[in-house]
């Protein structure tokens, strides 16, 4: 099954509006970077999940 990086990008993003009210915390701060760095790297992230769905790693 292929799955797409943008619905997994927009509940990452959902995640990351929820812990937004202590923005030194370190939740935020580790869905904030994950989400701005594979949102950078979007297609590098598809080619990842491609892969993953092909080798039947997915958990």
């Amino acid at each position: 099954m292929r799955i797409k990086a943008e619905p997994i990008l927009a509940k990452l993003n959902e995640l990351r509006h929820d812990a937004e009210t202590d923005k030194t915390d370190l939740e935020y701060l580790a869905l904030h970077h994950a989400f701005c760095f594979l949102s950078y790297k979007m297609g590098e992230f598809q080619k990842y999940l491609d892969e993953a769905a092909s080798d039947g790693s997915e958990d």
